[in-house]
């Protein structure tokens, strides 16, 4: 154990349900050097930003050694920090720091794939070698030239467009990537490639980590057999997702990872990225009687405004009660086993007020204030996303080479190759691209809004002159502040965290009314979750009589009529 170690009894029994979690997306965080690119020991100089909101636990996207191809998704070293982020001994001074103000670190753990130069995948590309079995490699259909259109072992489409399947002309045969053509996947198959990745896991918490967020990690278990899906109409190959996630041995393995490293036993944090999960897998993910992960990430609720069948480019309106009802699914289903993680956006999700509130001058600060309190009081664990606190937007790119993520930059060119209409494809792109995250967050009104000293690599979002952390700390009513008195609710009130939630008014168009109760003690969230003012149903609400109002977004009140993207919390009892 390193002198940056925590040592478990600094980690309670189930600390992280009373947690809020900020992640940090490290490129786009705070540059130390100039470069345009942020780095470790930016974060490390923004630390006393995060203790002072709040936050118990920092989940840093991945600095490991990478090419860069999927923005670091792609890890080359697992034991090493990519030169773009620092070195080793700069995440060292990350980890000693977090511990000192009383803060934890999430990595994360991206082992469904490695890039395509990690040693063990050039060693595998070798048909003799040893490591061969740890990537998935196949020959070509039978009948047809290896490298020709239609030779791939199965018809799957991966993430980033195309093929699943790249062809190795020095091995002579086919390797998956789910995603990148430079992020093969391992074989999870292969107990080698288990016990590589549960010791490089047990590395990083003896050097301090206390927990892991796991990057897809619900595709490691691939089907026994490789066989063909059935390809949608107006594509050229079938979604893969569907055919891996959740295999058939997925329970076995994050159990077996779970003993291998000792997740439970050192309590460490454990949140499993799992796109296509139900909530009935979910519980079982999450029950602490079969040791496998403290939570999930769901995609359901970040999916609803795509077209049924369609992707993530095809939009639909998304109203309220599809919304809040799929949301209370996840309470009820997880409500005595399991537990629920509770997110707006992420580094792959556009920015919460573009998308579910209105980032309008007039409405953005009510709008951010009123998402996170809803968010805040349902029961699970908080994630804010850098520069969610005070209310950051979507970019406003309006030409394809602004862009700089591969998902958005090849979803375009498919398009184009379809003969889509550029300002259809723009249009969802301003609306669905995960660059919109990923713009430098915005610290003050300073050159590139005070992010770095030199050109940054993606461009800053022109409103930083106004929409920036330094003016949200100078004013009182801003989303930074109400994001605080959230954060310190769920530190001060065991209902918040344990309180078991209720969902009123699920069929109502802009309200959106929730309880949290425990014992004798019972928490009101009243919500207009909408530019338009709105009226309180007469007799919907428990008796206000005596309750003590804990946070508001428009003063306290306890009229029927809320002004547009009000929100008040009450404390019952």
């Amino acid at each position: 154990m390193t002198d940056t170690a925590a040592a478990p009894e600094s980690r309670p029994v189930d600390w992280w349900k009373s947690a809020v979690v900020y992640q940090i997306y490290p490129r786009s965080f705070a540059d130390s050097n100039g470069d345009g690119i942020g780095d470790i020991p930016g974060i490390t100089g923004r630390l006393d930003y995060l203790a002072d909101l709040g936050v118990d636990v920092v989940w840093l996207s991945p600095v490991y050694s990478s090419p860069q191809d999927d923005n670091g998704y792609d890890i080359s070293d697992y034991t090493d920090i990519d030169p773009t982020f620092g070195r080793l001994s700069d995440l060292d001074d990350l980890i000693a720091g977090l511990h000192e103000r009383g803060m934890k670190l999430v990595m994360d753990l991206v082992v469904n794939h490695t890039s395509d130069e990690h040693a063990w995948f050039q060693e595998s590309r070798d048909p003799a070698s040893p490591k061969r079995d740890w990537y998935w490699w196949r020959p070509a259909r039978d009948g047809v030239e290896p490298g020709t259109p239609g030779a791939e072992p199965t018809n799957w489409e991966a993430a980033f467009s195309g093929s699943t399947w790249a062809y190795d002309e020095r091995s002579g045969e086919y390797y998956l990537h789910l995603f990148s053509p430079k992020q093969p996947d391992l074989n999870w198959e292969n107990p080698e490639v288990r016990r590589a990745v549960y010791e490089m896991m047990n590395w990083w918490v003896d050097r301090g980590v206390d927990g892991f967020r796991m990057d897809v990690i619900n595709l490691i278990s691939k089907p026994a057999e490789l066989t063909d899906g059935v390809v949608v109409p107006g594509r050229t190959y079938a979604p893969a997702f569907e055919l891996v996630a959740n295999g058939h041995r997925l329970h076995e393995f994050l159990q077996e990872m779970n003993a291998a490293v000792g997740l439970d036993a050192k309590r460490l944090l454990t949140v499993g990225e799992m796109p296509g999960s139900t909530v009935e897998f979910a519980r079982d993910v999450t029950d602490p009687a079969r040791g496998e992960l403290n939570m999930v990430f769901t995609f359901e609720h970040v999916s609803l405004d795509a077209q049924p069948g369609g992707l993530k480019w095809d939009l639909q309106d998304l109203h309220l009660p599809v919304l809040k009802q799929n949301l209370a699914a996840w309470q009820t289903g997880l409500a005595d086993a399991g537990w629920n993680s509770l997110y707006w956006d992420n580094h792959d999700q556009p920015r919460a007020v573009s998308r579910f509130g209105d980032d309008s001058p007039a409405f953005r600060v009510a709008s951010a204030k009123t998402l996170a309190s809803v968010q805040h009081l349902h029961k699970g664990t908080p994630y804010v996303y850098q520069g969610e606190e005070f209310g950051m937007t979507n970019t406003n790119f309006v030409e394809i080479g602004q862009y700089r993520d591969i998902e958005s930059v090849n979803y375009h060119a498919e398009a184009m190759s379809l003969g889509l209409e550029v300002e259809l494809v723009m249009h969802s792109l301003a609306l669905r691209s995960r660059d919109n995250a990923r713009t430098p967050v915005q610290w003050d009104d300073s050159s590139h809004a005070g992010f770095t000293q030199g050109i940054p690599w993606l461009p800053v979002n022109p409103n930083y002159v106004t929409v920036n952390a330094a003016a949200a700390e100078a004013d009182p009513d801003s989303p930074l502040h109400h994001m605080r008195r959230l954060i310190a609710l769920r530190h001060e009130l065991p209902v918040v965290v344990e309180g078991r939630f209720e969902l009123l008014l699920p069929d109502h168009e802009q309200l959106w009314v929730l309880t949290r109760t425990l014992g004798d003690q019972q928490v009101l969230v009243v919500a207009n979750c909408s530019s338009r003012p709105a009226r309180v149903p007469a007799g919907s609400l428990p008796d206000l009589t005596g309750a003590r109002s804990l946070l508001t977004t428009h003063g306290e009140s306890t009229s029927d009529d809320l002004a547009p993207w009000e929100s008040r919390i009450f404390l019952l009892g």
